[in-house]
């Protein structure tokens, strides 16, 4: 298993539209074979700090996942979410692999 974590600087204006953006792409990765961990949102400190967790069952799943940006529709129309709203000012993707007792 891999999992993702995107650390986002938002802008906080824009919450709603970064929730609209997170709830689409929560249903993109689960309709193509990821689990979403969910977005978690400023709530106390820094108003620009957003974080998203998801994973795959590997690295290759991960990858084929990959393949439909900018050609699938329903990830390009989720893309258009965060480029016309500008609610994502930038984003850092780690990978990591859980560890559990």
């Amino acid at each position: 298993m891999i999992t993702c974590v995107v650390e986002y600087v938002i802008d906080p204006a824009q919450i709603a539209a970064f929730e609209q953006f997170g709830r689409r792409w929560i249903e993109l990765v689960t309709k193509h074979g990821g689990t979403h961990h969910g977005y978690f949102l400023p709530s106390e400190g820094a108003s620009d700090k957003a974080l998203a967790l998801f994973s795959f069952p590997s690295l290759a799943a991960y990858e084929q996942y990959r393949t439909l940006f900018g050609e699938d529709p329903e990830f390009v129309e989720a893309d258009r979410i965060r480029d016309e709203s500008g609610c994502v000012l930038r984003y850092d993707r780690t990978f990591m692999r859980p560890m559990f007792s």
